[in-house]
């Protein structure tokens, strides 16, 4: 069997890495360089917990999430998650981070709640006038993204996959499970599986009716000399609360302490829009006060734009065919299973049981 992946973020990587461990002949298109520092996989660090909320199906697929990271872990011979836990904060009722703590509690997962004075007295870098409580699990973390990346490439490459970098495909053909690069050059396989990002748009425009790209920023901040100390063994913050959908990851493992909200989005081209704007950085900054104290006195150090496909619904999304499917982890939360995305795809396309894995994939149960 031969397949060809277009796209070498987590979910390209992780497809080909567990197709290649089947003996599968892969062929792996990637318009930059991997890790791209334009995709949507390729920022120093990202989020893994089980907290859903309402999505229920997602925080129980998290344990097959973590397994698949262990198997990779042992093939690239190094583990690029960082253990911190996870903390939930809520401003008002009914927020996110209440949500997300009444999902784990519903299914009866053990958290250390804290009233608001507790929190901000076990972490000093947040403001407890603000705040109706705290609550923190340890099963959670930070996937270290490029370090991911470049040790999947270069096993990709050591077991004899075709992986090209800097080839930017311009057209599909479903029906010859084909692909046509910028240069003229055409790949072949018994399956196409397109894992483009905000950019399958481009290749596959009927797809809007169900996808839409956002352009969004997170940035990397410069913390008051004191509080440095507390980053440095804070959890990863899931959600601030309130209304704007904020978290931060900490500092770990040579990455930069990085603040990102959901509220601080809109509709745009992948390739559009990817200057940060003057002030930007200090814009997603100062949407974390509060809970966050004393932000003005946080220093701004870099802006870092994002491109990701979303569904309404902020499910998964696929589509399979029968020799060209198209995976899109959608809504920026794709991440955390990306390992365990390559898994499923790779196994319903040996098992030609691809209706399974989409299934799987939108965790609607």
């Amino acid at each position: 069997m031969k397949v060809v992946v277009v796209g070498a973020g987590i979910s390209g990587l992780s497809t080909a890495w567990s197709l290649v461990k089947q003996g599968v002949d892969v062929t792996l298109l990637e318009q930059g360089p991997i890790p791209n520092p334009l995709s949507a996989s390729g920022d120093q660090h990202r989020i893994i917990r089980r907290a859903y909320g309402g999505q229920g199906g997602y925080q129980r697929r998290i344990s097959s999430a973590y397994e698949a990271w262990d198997e990779m872990w042992h093939d690239l011979g190094a583990r690029h998650l960082v253990d911190t836990g996870f903390l939930l904060l809520s401003q008002v009722a009914g927020d996110e981070g209440e949500e997300y703590r009444d999902g784990l509690l519903a299914e009866g997962y053990k958290l250390d709640e804290m009233t608001a004075t507790e929190t901000a007295e076990r972490y000093p870098f947040l403001e407890a006038a603000s705040l109706r409580f705290g609550a923190y699990h340890p099963e959670g973390g930070v996937l270290l993204c490029q370090q991911i990346a470049r040790g999947l490439r270069d096993w990709l490459m050591a077991k004899g996959a075709d992986v090209r970098e800097h080839t930017r495909v311009v057209s599909l053909d479903a029906d010859a499970g084909a692909v046509r690069t910028e240069t003229g050059e055409e790949f072949r396989g018994d399956h196409v599986v397109v894992t483009a990002g905000a950019w399958v748009l481009g290749f596959l425009p009927e797809l809007a009716t169900t996808l839409t790209t956002y352009r969004t920023a997170v940035v990397y901040l410069e913390p008051p000399a004191d509080l440095k100390a507390h980053w440095e063994v804070a959890p990863v913050v899931l959600d601030i609360g309130g209304k704007v959908d904020g978290y931060i990851l900490p500092p770990v493992s040579g990455t930069g302490l990085k603040f990102g909200a959901g509220y601080h989005k809109f509709a745009s081209g992948p390739n559009d829009n990817r200057a940060p704007t003057p002030g930007e950085g200090n814009v997603v900054r100062d949407l974390f006060a509060p809970p966050v104290a004393r932000i003005q006195e946080y220093k701004s150090l870099d802006v870092v734009t994002c491109a990701y496909t979303f569904t309404s619904d902020e499910h998964f999304f696929m589509r399979p065919g029968a020799r060209l499917s198209v995976v899109s982890a959608c809504s920026g939360h794709g991440y955390k299973f990306g390992a365990v995305v390559g898994q499923k795809v790779a196994r319903g396309l040996l098992d030609n049981d691809l209706e399974t894995t989409r299934i799987w994939l939108e965790a609607r149960d």
